[in-house]
């Protein structure tokens, strides 16, 4: 439930493609669900000056291009929350209207300049943007009890991983800092850990003795010419590998923590991510979309990757020798979020071929599990066929959050359970690292709407990708 104590956000690039696609409709859908305190503000900053109403235009488009029924009935109701001022970090010497505004804000919530307000900054900004920013809101006296979210990637290298993480300690405590990766807010994500610790017909299963590989999967149909510019200077494998599947698959391979505290459960991912072994180039092939170099906002003779599959290897007892296969890209077939233990079978009962045997969890909107097993099919003879049984996380009893709304409700609670450490970060960027060198392979085109490049067949041998065969 909301808190009495007012609320300040501050929406650092609130007039950017993240903020207007996932940050304001996840605050209006918090303000429709009643889970904001009543008297809040939003306070939208960037590099050009605007006025409330300008402002107003800005989030009122969001919502009708990127908001459900929900979120945008909640619009009339944000739209007297707002505020609006210079970005603070563009002028050493001059902080902007920002702490002004901040001021007037308190006093109109509490009645006093200085009344106790909750403030959160929400760096819905490049990652270059990360340390001036941090370091901006220091020198400006602006960090003192407030909470800071930071986008992914945190860090575009082991290296600038290791200068932002020391930037932002310098101005905050760890307690502070709020370091999102919206795929571990997901209903389904956080399934993961409940169906496997909470069902032993599925949890003494999960190990190499019973899963012969795991595919993490995450294709997509999206084009990228609406972030073009962005997307250049990131690249499928920065964007979506070493931040998103990374941190499913530590969900997937990590020990039973010993509680569900966020300190437990940070640790018992950053230990997993710490056993990833670097990865092998030979063993990654990453992909270029045909027509990909003729978008807008794209540089000439571009290497960047849209495509991205590998295989990471987990030197755990529990996962030693098993691969976990790891895809994502752009344009390619179809959409979908998806873990897969592909289970070790016998070659053959009563004479005839066995399976395939697998556990899906589909991590799509509030998530499926499907068993896909083998059977006897109807009939006089016995023979063999494939049947799956289907738990939809819809059909039980709750309401669930968007990933964006419930893990920006979790920064109002101060809950940090579904957010990422320093630790698991400097573990999956030594992981990563192997493809930021000279071995990093050369992208391959592939078509519009296929699964992507041949070559990454060979690394879901002898199985397959599930998706797509």
């Amino acid at each position: 439930m909301p808190s009495d104590r007012p609320l300040v956000l501050v929406l650092h690039g609130a007039r950017g493609d993240l903020s207007r696609r996932m940050v304001v409709p996840a605050l209006a859908t918090l303000g429709a669900r009643g889970l904001l305190p009543d008297r809040w503000a939003l306070v939208g900053t960037g590099r050009r000056d605007l006025d409330v109403e300008e402002f107003r235009d800005v989030v009122r488009s969001s919502l009708d291009e990127f908001g459900d029924d929900e979120s945008r009935g909640a619009l009339d109701d944000v739209l007297e929350h707002l505020a609006w001022c210079r970005d603070v970090s563009q002028d050493d010497d001059d902080p902007g209207t920002l702490p002004d505004v901040l001021a007037d804000l308190r006093e109109r919530l509490t009645g006093d300049r200085d009344g106790d307000v909750l403030v959160v900054h929400y760096l819905a900004v490049p990652p270059e943007s990360f340390v001036p920013l941090t370091r901006a809101l220091a020198r400006h006296g602006l960090t003192d009890g407030v909470r800071v979210v930071y986008e992914k990637p945190y860090g575009t290298s082991p290296d600038s991983f290791r200068e932002l993480d020391e930037v932002v300690h310098e101005a905050l405590d760890e307690e502070q800092v709020f370091r999102i990766d919206h795929f571990l807010g997901k209903e389904a994500t956080q399934n993961l850990h409940v169906s496997r610790f909470a069902n032993e017909l599925i949890g003494g299963a999960w190990d190499r003795q019973h899963v012969a590989q795991v595919q993490i999967d995450v294709p997509e149909t999206l084009d990228v010419d609406q972030r073009a510019e962005f997307y250049d200077a990131t690249g499928a494998a920065l964007d979506m590998l070493v931040t998103h599947l990374f941190q499913v698959a530590a969900q997937v391979a990590m020990e039973p923590p010993a509680g569900l505290s966020a300190d437990d459960l940070g640790r018992a991912r950053a230990e997993v991510l710490e056993a990833f072994r670097p990865l092998d180039p030979d063993e990654v092939v990453l992909g270029q979309f045909e027509g990909y170099g003729d978008i807008d906002g794209v540089a000439d003779g571009s290497t960047t990757d849209t495509y991205v599959a590998a295989r990471l290897w987990v030197d755990t007892e529990r996962w030693r020798g098993v691969p976990f296969l790891l895809r994502t890209g752009k344009q390619l077939a179809t959409s979908a979020q998806q873990v897969t233990l592909v289970l070790r079978t016998p070659d053959h009962l009563f004479g005839e071929d066995v399976g395939p045997n697998r556990l899906e969890l589909s991590l799509t909107g509030a998530g499926e599990v499907r068993l896909v097993t083998t059977v006897k099919k109807p009939g006089p003879r016995l023979e063999l066929e494939t049947g799956t049984v289907r738990l939809s996380l819809d059909d039980v009893p709750g309401t669930s959050l968007p990933p964006y709304a419930g893990l920006l409700q979790d920064v109002l609670a101060g809950d940090r359970t579904l957010f990422t450490t320093p630790a698991g970060l400097d573990a999956a960027w030594r992981a990563f690292a192997p493809l930021l060198g000279d071995g990093r392979p050369e992208p391959v085109p592939y078509e519009r709407g296929s699964w992507g490049p041949q070559q990454a067949r060979r690394l879901a041998e002898p199985h397959g990708w599930v998706l797509g065969q």
